[in-house]
């Protein structure tokens, strides 16, 4: 099984850093990954996306164009990214930030209000983790407990201090979510 997974936001936001993690979580699995940045030349505030492909088999290439799943965390990554997903996929969308509902109806969407449940824990860089979790509960391609554990590894020394918070976080979002 092969899954395409596009995240997408403002510079900042975090979606390269869960695309990433989402990338090592699948390497120390062993399984075939791809994580494909791209942001802006701004460092804060541009656009910024990634895609991460997560395979049991060998991955013919990293370009996505139809992905399976869409976590958009602003108004400009829906607009873009909602009518690419393929007919049956996943659509994570941070309602904080979003002021709309999905026009599609052959989706399934999962409504966070990541910002919010960020703010509540007392860290706003975490609405990331949250949107993070609530997509791994609705599509369990990597358990919560193996992305903790990959997170554990993985996080940058200078934010060890957060990996309790991120953990948190992404088990909040997961509570928003029935699979």
């Amino acid at each position: 099984m092969q899954t395409e997974i596009i995240i997408s936001g403002f510079g900042g936001q975090g979606a390269l850093f869960i695309g990433q993690l989402l990338a090592y979580t699948g390497l120390d699995l062993k399984k075939h990954v791809t994580w494909f940045p791209s942001y802006g030349p701004e460092m804060r505030g541009g656009t910024a996306h990634c895609t991460v492909i997560i395979s049991e088999d060998e991955i013919g290439a990293p370009v996505v164009s139809r992905p399976r799943v869409a976590i958009v965390m602003n108004l400009p990554s829906l607009d873009k990214y909602e009518p690419l997903v393929l007919p049956g996929g996943v659509l994570v969308i941070n309602t904080s930030l979003v002021d709309r509902q999905a026009e599609r109806t052959d989706i399934d969407v999962v409504y966070v209000p990541a910002n919010e449940i960020a703010e509540e824990l007392g860290e706003k860089r975490l609405a990331n983790m949250v949107l993070l979790g609530a997509f791994l509960t609705k599509m369990p391609i990597i358990s919560l407990d193996e992305i903790a554990e990959s997170l554990g590894k993985h996080i940058p020394e200078h934010r060890r201090n957060l990996l309790e918070a991120n953990l948190v976080a992404m088990k909040r979002g997961s509570a928003l979510v029935t699979a």
